[in-house]
């Protein structure tokens, strides 16, 4: 499941306890819109995170707090503190790698 992330759900949703990973995307944004199956596949299979999408143009204090300059911009939090970030689209083999790789 995937949850929509706003500034207002958005401390609750960190200090779940789960690492999160965010998708910083745009409905505008051909490889947003590329790479949001393999977003949704992943929130279907992993029950180890939070999967989160950040619409830039709903949200863009979030997307400020964390310096979005590029979407699709994937970023991995693990209690509150981003660990890693990736922008451009992945596959879902390097996105699952990415994700591993983030939380070791």
């Amino acid at each position: 499941m995937e949850i929509t992330l706003t500034k207002e759900n958005f401390d609750s949703t960190a200090a779940s306890g789960k690492p999160l990973l965010i998708d910083f995307w745009a409905t505008w944004c051909g490889p947003c819109r590329m790479i949001a199956p393999v977003v949704e596949k992943i929130a279907s299979e992993r029950q180890d995170i939070a999967v989160c999408k950040c619409d830039v143009d709903q949200q863009p204090e979030l997307a400020n707090r964390f310096g979005v300059e590029v979407i699709p911009t994937l970023v991995v939090l693990r209690g509150g503190r981003e660990v890693a970030r990736t922008m451009g689209y992945k596959d879902h083999a390097a996105l699952s790698a990415f994700i591993d790789g983030a939380l070791k």
